[in-house]
Formats: structure tokens, C-alpha cells, sequence
């Protein structure tokens, strides 16, 4: 659905005008294949990280607070993202907004583990402004799962 409301976007804005004549572009990202879903015992599908998602779906994320800060934690769905494609995040009735995965190391004994240059697995918010959280993820395989917290459900020491 995105990338038709994208590609929506990218003729409205070329306008029809001829190049050179005010005509704007937009790139669009091709829509991601489902992956061949082949189970591995590596925890590389959505076949196999799924069942367990599903059973911690309100571990998904968690709220700390921490030198004045709300930090947003996705730790437990980085530990299983070598079956997904997508994370998206929303905040409070902000909009969505997409957050980048870390590449799976395939190459070693533990592809979903997490490396330093995986970056940091949570975001900071306002001490106390982080209220209500939504969360969808995107399995490898296209289905989708969402998920909603309140803070009092998922905040943490």
C-alpha cells in the first residue's frame, strides 16, 4: 500500500510537465519480494522467528527512564530481525516512522546477533512525553503484525 501511495506521489508531482519544463521526480523504492521461506534453525525467516513474535508480542519494545531522558527500546525485535523486512514506529498519535534494521550476519554462527556497528537499539524522547506506542513489523515473507502499548505496560527500572 505504501509504495502505491508513493508512486501516487511521484506522478502527481512530475505533473506531466515534459523534463526540463518544471517537471519534478520523486524515486521510489521497488516493493520488497517475499523471501523463500525455507526453515534453517538459524532464526533467518519469517517461518521461524514468527512463532516467537507472536508469543512475546508485549516484549516488543520497552520505555526507560534514564538521565532525563524516555529512552524507546527495540533491543528484543533487533534479537529477531533476520526475519523481517520492516520496522515502523509511532509515538504518542505521532505518525508513523520507519526504522532502519541492521543487516543479518548470515556469514556467522549467529546472524541475528547484534554487533557494535548495528548502532544502538533505542531512540530518546522528553522525560515522560513517551505516553502510547504503536508498533508494526514486516516479516521477510510480506505479512505484517502491529502491535499497541501503553507506557504503565512496557516501562521498565
Amino acid at each position: 500500500m505504501l509504495t502505491f501511495i508513493l508512486i501516487v506521489i511521484a506522478g502527481v508531482l512530475g505533473g506531466g510537465a515534459a523534463p526540463g519544463e518544471g517537471a519534478r521526480t520523486a524515486v521510489v523504492d521497488p516493493m520488497p519480494v517475499a523471501e523463500p521461506q525455507t526453515p534453517t534453525g538459524r532464526f533467518t525467516t519469517a517461518t521461524e522467528v514468527r512463532p516467537i513474535l507472536m508469543a512475546t508480542s508485549g516484549s516488543w519494545v520497552v520505555v526507560r527512564e534514564y538521565d532525563g531522558q524516555d529512552l524507546l527500546y527495540v533491543t528484543h525485535l533487533f534479537a529477531w530481525r533476520c526475519g523481517l523486512v520492516g520496522l515502523r514506529y509511532g509515538v504518542n498519535d505521532g505518525p508513523m516512522t520507519d526504522w532502519p534494521l541492521p543487516p543479518c550476519h548470515e556469514d556467522s554462527a549467529a546472524p541475528n546477533a547484534l554487533l557494535p556497528e548495528d548502532g544502538v537499539t533505542y531512540l530518546g524522547f522528553d522525560l515522560g512525553s513517551v505516553a502510547r506506542v504503536r508498533v508494526e513489523i514486516v516479516y521477510d515473507d510480506l505479512e505484517t503484525q502491529s502491535q499497541s502499548y501503553v507506557r504503565d505496560a512496557i516501562l521498565i527500572p
